[in-house]
């Protein structure tokens, strides 16, 4: 297969994460690092949460930091991939009636960023993700094991699991669904999930009543939205949709 005529890269804490533009439109793909595609084509745009090999070559010049992120009150702290998926859902509801959006990116961390629906960022709250309990429990501890990567099912697992694993596994979840539960409470806007733990997430948050949208590539469309201009984003890319 021939070189992408366009493609964006998000380098995250545990994968990579590419948007790739074809005769169909965009097409979306993570998995693990891979320097051989960098060399095949180097992306148009990219970013970084995790750490970027030194032999990976990007060129700095297409980086996007959080400074080409336009939303308003948005501090240099913030990291790019939170970021992205808020600009994106506030540019998805700005037409709307809505008052904001709560953005969730349960990836390696769980983000929850809430956007005014004038596109000022609001702060938010960070926890750690479902994986990353699970291992600073068991690392956190002599007795608690390590967790293979299984999903907790209301319909299969009790709510009070009698096994240590499992109770481990209910406990983290119960973490994360409680803390977007809550927090859609106390501001109750629409919440906006996408993130490596969002499929798992969805159904109990729905269980719970929470009002969800499941956008699985919010910050890569972000980060393909993102209007051209000078330095990183002086390439102009096509459109997410073909016209």
């Amino acid at each position: 297969m021939g070189a992408d005529r366009f493609s964006v890269l998000l380098i995250g804490n545990s994968r990579w994460h590419w948007a790739a533009w074809r005769s169909s439109g965009w097409q979306f793909d993570h998995g693990a690092p891979e320097l051989q595609r960098l060399r095949r084509q180097p992306p148009d745009r990219w970013a970084a949460v995790g750490p970027v090999p030194s032999e990976a070559g990007l060129d700095p010049a297409r980086q996007i930091t959080v400074a080409e992120v336009p939303l308003q009150e948005l501090p240099p702290w913030v990291g790019v991939d939170r970021a992205l998926a808020a600009w994106r859902a506030w540019q998805l509801i700005r037409a709307s009636d809505e008052p904001g959006v709560l953005v969730a990116d349960a990836g390696t961390v769980l983000s929850l960023t809430r956007v005014t629906a004038a596109g000022v960022f609001a702060g938010g709250q960070l926890a750690p993700g479902l994986a990353l309990q699970g291992r600073a429990m068991a690392q956190g501890t002599r007795d608690l094991p390590s967790l293979p990567p299984e999903r907790v099912h209301d319909r299969d697992d009790p709510l009070f699991p009698k096994e240590t694993a499992a109770a481990m596994r209910r406990g983290a979840l119960q973490a994360a669904v409680g803390l977007l539960v809550e927090a859609q409470h106390c501001c109750p806007w629409p919440l906006w999930l996408c993130g490596g733990d969002a499929p798992q997430l969805l159904p109990h948050l729905r269980r719970r009543g929470a009002e969800v949208r499941h956008v699985p590539e919010l910050v890569l469309e972000g980060l393909v939205t993102l209007p051209a201009g000078q330095g990183p984003l002086a390439i102009t890319l096509p459109p997410l949709r073909p016209a």
